[in-house]
């Protein structure tokens, strides 16, 4: 600050203490000259005075010779008034309202935001202009095995400039709107490809956490994703409806469709690349009396389910209702210990513990009762068994009984009749009354499905999926026009099937038969390295070629012959297993395929210039799919398990919101993640909605 007054009397007057002391020093300075004093000097000096009231002329020289003397002004004089002290009290409320009204004014200004957008995005010219339709599409050609429509041409093919420009680019008709086909349609180059997606339904759902829809911990809009929005960004088309078989020869999707009329129409739809991610149905086991359960796949299991839940609970409440009918409908019956069964189980219980004795009578929650059945010794049985034991115990803490080594023989209207063997291994037939019953055990074909298999033959030996090889290409499908990803399709292991084609190439080099090579040990890495590069799922298994060519070198003569590489790849095929059919899998599938034909644009039109258009362009194009396990994780109640390639977490409420936070990070969508934001802080503050429509 500049001093433009000395400052002798006013230190002749000001008092010595300890928050005024340093003022007699700062009056003595000021009489040698007047310039800007630093205030790092200044707050010296304060603290100075402060901690050594009788010692202030003792000031640095450095610091009074910055102050010289001023010529006579006017000065504006320090305040020798001592500043009032406010209390922690005053303090704490004063901070607390500059938080709260800053807090409050940012969100009025959100939703002030919020809304201005609002009212400037809607639309004020509502004139139209002709829109441009071409012939084909109001009235398509008919042809193929059914002389049925062909659309090849869509009503909104000339809507944009991006849309005109890709109707001469390959065609790519992607079926089902699962994790597998979201993830393609999310990773693939939108200028590429004239993308045409077929579904019957027009959301993506996201499936892991369906379970929390069923008891109205999450609504049902949190979970699912609009399918247009995601054509939207590819200016690709959608059409709600149901594949129905493919021609392979004239490469036709048969395609069909109850119209406003209620009539089912059939169409064909052209493709250059046909994805099928039609996904799977729940695996009945041959079990009778199914009609009486409940499955869970799809936004409509999940609405149904919790409005049964909530009607037998009602109907419990009922003064007509006796007491072995109150305890029939308050016993849920869960068959299927794998994650689906045991989250809805935890869900479920979270729900009758937490809100039923908040709104309906007391007695009710003494005479519920939830039991899983599991064919295996213990739930969850994919998982690390810590992680399934950890699971039980928290069930037995809850009171939700465990039955293992049980199965499932018949389902009937108000009981489940089961079979557990005891600790002598002896089967003993059980029933157990039940009014509520969800089935989820495994996945099957769907008919679509089955399908394809059927007209494929021999090619198709899997009874519970779809057969892809490394690429992801169906089995007996013409070579890099069909392919297959999510729970409807299974990759091919079978290594020791393919050593013919592996030795092949050497024994054409050396003008051998195939089965009368030798192969030394230089011979074999080479093979070794065809064979990761085909199946990647195969490389943990290969990694000492060393040890297993000296372990397998039955006649110790330094090579291999055709017998013992055929015992090798055979034992390697034994420890390889199915990838899991779980949305992971689908996404990695779905990313890989995107990549995949981006790449395969982007060299295709090399492959024109140099005349290739036959052989396995995929391999030469791209790598072989490579699954990687990520870890699984499960919610038991208020607590979840983690298990991550070994690596294994166990917790209550913390490790919940981990579970919480894995999965909110991995929706599809901002809209969908500040959904699911809302439903969690609506259900800790208000509970869950016991409502059923």
């Amino acid at each position: 600050m500049l001093l433009r007054k000395p400052l002798a009397n006013i230190a002749q007057r000001a008092p010595v203490s300890r928050a005024y002391a340093f003022r007699p020093a700062i009056a003595r300075a000021s009489l040698q000259a007047t310039h800007v004093i630093p205030r790092a000097s200044l707050t010296q000096a304060f603290h100075t005075a402060r901690k050594e009231p009788r010692n202030v002329s003792r000031l640095p020289l450095s610091f009074t010779s910055q102050w010289p003397a001023t010529p006579a002004g006017l000065l504006r004089p320090f305040s020798t008034q001592v500043n009032p002290q406010r209390s922690v009290i005053f303090r704490f409320f004063y901070r607390l309202a500059v938080i709260s009204g800053t807090c409050g004014l940012f969100f009025t200004s959100v939703v002030g935001g919020i809304f201005v957008y609002d009212y400037f995005n809607h639309p004020e010219d509502l004139t139209y202009k002709d829109i441009p339709v071409a012939e084909l599409a109001l009235r398509p050609k008919r042809g193929g095995p059914k002389n049925l429509p062909i659309a090849e041409t869509l009503v909104d093919d000339e809507d944009c400039e991006e849309m005109k420009n890709q109707q001469n680019k390959p065609r790519l008709v992607v079926l089902g709107t699962g994790w597998g086909s979201v993830s393609l349609l999310k990773e693939l180059d939108p200028r590429e490809y004239h993308v045409t997606v077929v579904s019957p339904t027009n959301y993506f759902l996201f499936t892991p956490m369906l379970p929390s829809a069923t008891v109205g911990t999450l609504e049902f809009r949190s979970l699912t994703e609009p399918i247009r929005r995601v054509v939207t960004r590819l200016h690709g088309h959608f059409l709600k409806a149901e594949a129905e078989d493919v021609d392979f020869s004239e490469k036709l999707v048969e395609i069909s469709q109850v119209d406003a009329r209620g009539e089912r129409q059939h169409f064909y739809l052209p493709y250059d690349k046909l994805v099928v991610g039609v996904g799977s149905t729940t695996n009945p086991h041959g079990v009778k009396g199914l009609k009486h359960c409940h499955f869970l796949k799809t936004i409509e299991d999940a609405r149904q389910i919790r409005h049964d839940v909530l009607q037998n609970i009602e109907h419990a409440c009922l003064p007509t209702t006796s007491d072995e009918e109150r305890r029939r409908l308050l016993s849920f019956v869960v068959s299927g210990g794998g994650p689906t069964g045991v989250e809805f189980a935890a869900e479920l219980f979270d729900m009758l513990n937490e809100d039923l004795s908040r709104y309906f009578p007391r007695i009710l929650r003494n005479e519920i009762s939830v039991h899983v059945i599991q064919s295996r010794g213990h739930i969850l049985n994919t998982y690390d068994e810590a992680l399934s034991k950890y699971a039980e115990a928290r069930f037995a803490h809850d009171n939700v009984e465990v039955l293992t080594n049980s199965r499932v023989k018949e389902v009937q209207e108000d009981k489940i009749i089961f079979q557990q063997k005891d600790e002598d291994g002896k089967t003993v037939t059980k029933e157990l009354p039940m009014g509520f019953c969800l089935w989820s055990t495994g996945v099957a074909q769907t008919e679509f499905s089955k399908r394809l298999a059927a007209k494929l033959g021999e090619h198709q030996h899997n009874v519970h999926a779809l057969e892809t090889d490394t690429h992801l290409r169906l089995v007996g499908a013409p070579l890099g026009d069909v392919y297959a990803l999510g729970d409807c399709a299974t990759v091919q292991n079978n290594v020791a099937a393919h050593i013919v084609s592996f030795l092949r190439t050497l024994a054409w080099e050396k003008g051998k038969d195939p089965q009368e090579m030798q192969l030394s040990f230089r011979e074999w890495r080479d093979v070794a390295g065809r064979i990761k590069k085909r199946f990647p799922q195969a490389s943990g298994h290969l990694r000492r070629l060393d040890r297993l060519f000296e372990q397998y070198d039955a006649d110790k003569s330094g090579t291999l012959d055709f017998a013992e590489l055929s015992e090798l790849l055979k034992q390697v095929d034994s420890k390889l297993t199915s990838l899991p059919a779980t949305a992971q899998r689908a996404n990695q599938q779905g990313q890989y395929l995107g990549r995949k034909f981006n790449r395969m644009a982007a060299v295709a039109e090399g492959f024109r210039t140099n005349n290739v258009d036959y052989g396995d362009l995929d391999e030469a194009a791209y790598k072989a799919f490579e699954y990687h396990h990520l870890g699984s994780l499960a919610y038991v109640g208020n607590a979840a398990i983690f298990d991550f390639n070994g690596m294994n977490l166990a917790g209550g409420l913390m490790a919940a919101y981990i579970w919480r936070s894995v999965y909110f990070a991995q929706s599809v969508s901002l809209r969908t993640r500040l959904l699911l934001a809302m439903d969690w802080s609506k259900r800790a503050l208000f509970g869950r909605d016991l409502m059923n429509f």
